[in-house]
């Protein structure tokens, strides 16, 4: 079965930008792409007992399912696209429905291996502002790839995975070196820390490297104990001074107390990111956290 990378297009510059970046991706690791617009389609007038025309809905959804096409279109006739002997399929589809429901009902049923979104400032259209985002980033179960505004594409050579050496984020450096094979690229794994109450930090941290040297057969991982006064400030500098090209996290969903990644945390810093975000879900029931 082949691997599905689903992009949600509303058809800014954002949105293209990140389905450009998607079909980087998906030609290197033979993947297709999935062109996704949810649109809200006429219903009844609340109060009214009035429905819209079934004719309405089929013409928004074939005047919809046009512009992806064009899109899908554009995509292929790139450069890059004639470049490269495999050469990704590009399906479109387009839903009527709550933008994040129908996203993530869409990624269950089709088994999706990533999505890859469009991060836009402030003042863009609604559905890439910074609250659609939180919504998929809490409750999609895969892994979720946030492309920053006008980000140029490029090979990652150095991914930072930020840790706060759980045992159960081995899993997830094992399916981050999966994906960092297809480019020989270097796995950084960051803690950070305020400096203060560190007790067995060095014995933690050896357990840690111990279980990932165990299961991960991957020879370009480190590991980095970065300073900072909180984890934002932490990942922020090592963002912008530390020369990586993706920056791969865990978003808690459950744990408002945890001490590393409280939702807030993974909202802040994928928020200010300049560079690529890659979130993993929390390991649970239907939770995938494998790439390809």
């Amino acid at each position: 079965m082949m691997k599905m990378i689903l992009v949600p297009s509303d058809f800014t510059e954002t949105a293209e930008n990140a389905a450009v970046y998607a079909l980087h991706l998906a030609k290197t690791m033979q993947a297709g792409v999935k062109l996704f617009n949810v649109f809200k389609a006429p219903v009844e007038v609340v109060g009214t007992g009035v429905d819209w025309p079934l004719s309405d809905y089929t013409s928004i959804e074939k005047e919809i399912t046009t512009e992806l096409y064009y899109l899908a279109t554009r995509l292929k006739g790139s450069n890059y696209a004639a470049a490269h002997t495999y050469a990704p399929i590009i399906e479109c589809e387009c839903e009527t429905g709550p933008e994040t429901t129908t996203i993530t009902a869409k990624v269950a049923q089709e088994r999706i291996s990533l999505v890859v979104m469009g991060m836009s400032e402030e003042g863009s259209s609604e559905f890439f502002l910074g609250s659609t985002n939180r919504d998929i980033i809490d409750k999609t179960n895969c892994p979720l790839l946030l492309i920053p505004n006008n980000m140029v594409y490029k090979n990652p050579e150095k991914i930072a995975f930020a840790t706060d050496l759980r045992a159960s984020d081995v899993d997830i450096v094992h399916a981050l070196a999966s994906f960092a094979r297809y480019y020989n690229a270097e796995i950084l794994l960051i803690h950070v820390t305020d400096g203060t109450n560190e007790g067995d930090y060095h014995e933690e941290v050896k357990e840690f490297l111990k279980g990932v040297s165990s299961k991960i057969n991957y020879e370009k991982v480190y590991y980095r104990h970065v300073k900072s006064i909180d984890v934002k400030h932490g990942l922020d500098w090592l963002a912008e001074h530390g020369q990586v090209d993706m920056l791969a996290m865990v978003h808690r969903k459950h744990n408002i107390l945890d001490r590393l990644f409280a939702p807030s945390h993974t909202h802040e810093v994928a928020g200010d990111a300049r560079i690529p975000v890659l979130v993993f879900p929390e390991a649970g029931e239907n939770v995938v956290v494998s790439l390809f």
